[in-house]
């Protein structure tokens, strides 16, 4: 069965590299406390408030 499973990061100024490291941390915890062994996407889009970006939401695709 193919699943969607969406992950939210706010995005501080000059914190953006630290921010994408916990993301891709929670996204790996993620796929090992469920066993998923089959991505078949991830996809990374900004949020906009006020013309800045102050967030970055990430779909992840995967076969359960």
């Amino acid at each position: 069965m193919i699943k969607v499973k969406t992950f939210g990061e706010p995005l501080q100024p000059f914190k953006a590299q630290r921010e994408l490291d916990e993301l891709d941390q929670r996204v790996n915890q993620f796929l090992r406390a469920n066993n998923i062994t089959r991505v078949l996407s991830v996809s990374d889009s900004t949020t906009v408030e006020a013309g800045n970006t102050c967030g970055l939401i990430r779909v992840l695709v995967y076969e359960a």
